[in-house]
This record gives C-alpha cells, structure tokens and sequence, in this order.
C-alpha cells in the first residue's frame, strides 16, 4: 500500500523521479523481506526453545513415572518375598517335625507296632509300602489305593475334593476341630481356613480327612 501510494504522488512523465521511485521501491522490498527473514528467525528459535522446554517437561514426568512404576515393582517383588520366605519357613518347620518324629520312631512304641504288623503282614502275603512323610503323606497313601483300583484322582485333586465335602459337611467335622494354639473350637472362619489349607498347603490330614475318603470313595 505504501509503494502504490508513492507511486501515485510521481508523474509518469517525471522519469528522473521515477527512476528513484524504482530505487526506493526496491530497497523496501529488501528491506521488508530481511524483516521477514528475521521474524522468521526468532520464530523457529522460539519454537526451538519451546521443544526443549517440552521435551525436559516431559523427560521429567517420564522420569517420575518410571520412578513411580519401580516403586510399584519392588513393592510386588517385596510382597512376593515375603511370601515365599514365609512359606520357607513354614517347610523348614514341618520338615523339622517330620525329622523329630522319625528320629523318636526308631526308639519309640510305634516303631515296635511297626516290627509286629510287618510280621503279621507278611504271613498274610502283605507289606507295608513306605510313602514319603512330607505333609501329603496321608493323601499320598490314599492316591496310591485309588491307583490300584484304577482310579486317575491326583493328590491336588484329591485335597480339592477333600476340602470341598468338608465344607459341604460342616456340621459333620466342625465340632471335632479345636485351635491348637487356644484349645478352643474352631469358628466357622477358623474352619474355612482349615479348608483352604487342605487345598494350599501341605498341612497334615488325619482322621476327620479319612472320614472324608470313607465316605466319597
């Protein structure tokens, strides 16, 4: 606009004056173009620190992130620890008792009942088959006769079972079930406790567990 309106001020028969309107209109085309250029210039240099403040807003929260998510990662592995150091302690413990009840079966009354059934076994054509004492020991013996009659239930099958018809049979086994560490008898979450171990755990089966065996099988 302001190049036409110079233009519009000058004669077209005033040559000398419009040859220096061709001089002027030339130098503030240039003029306008390196504004151009330098506006352009800090532009980009703008955009440039802005993708750098950017990009450090985001390394950060990138950072927080990974920090959060392995906080997250050893509280899992923490929790995950102390689980298998607690279920550690729990087989040191039993294979202990196992080892004490061994040990006071080669001196003990069970060890001179074991000597007079092998006798009595053995005019019978029988034999005691020895099965690993590792908590399963009771279930292990019951697999091993359910085998021989042609049955395929494994031993978790079997805990499974076990503890699926106690719970079915509460009243059953309830009242012949007491705390071993208060004598008292056990509540109705103290027995479903009971119950999962039997599935969970290598907990020890006795009586009742048999009573169970009798009456499924």
């Amino acid at each position: 606009a302001k190049i036409q309106g110079m233009k519009n001020t000058i004669p077209k028969n005033d040559k000398k004056r419009r040859k220096q309107l061709v001089e002027d209109v030339a130098r503030l085309e240039l003029e306008l173009e390196q504004k151009q250029e330098e506006e352009i210039k800090q532009l980009k240099h703008k955009l440039e620190e802005l993708h750098k403040v950017e990009a450090a807003t985001n390394g950060v929260s990138n950072l927080e992130l990974e920090v959060e998510e392995e906080k997250i990662r050893q509280h899992k592995i923490s929790k995950a620890q102390k689980r298998r150091e607690k279920k550690a302690a729990l087989d040191k413990e039993r294979e202990e008792r196992i080892a004490e009840a061994e040990i006071e079966n080669l001196t003990g009354s069970r060890h001179l009942e074991n000597q007079k059934l092998t006798q009595v076994l053995a005019a019978r054509q029988l034999q005691i088959k020895q099965i690993p004492t590792d908590g399963h020991c009771m279930y292990r013996a019951i697999e091993d006769q359910l085998k021989e009659q042609g049955s395929l239930l494994t031993l978790a099958e079997l805990r499974k079972q076990t503890a699926e018809y106690m719970r079915n049979h509460m009243d059953d086994f309830l009242p012949f079930l007491t705390d071993p560490d208060t004598g008292d008898l056990y509540t109705p979450d103290g027995f479903e406790k009971y119950c999962d171990d039997i599935v969970n755990t290598a907990a020890w089966g006795g009586q009742l567990e048999v009573r169970m065996v009798y009456y499924v099988f």
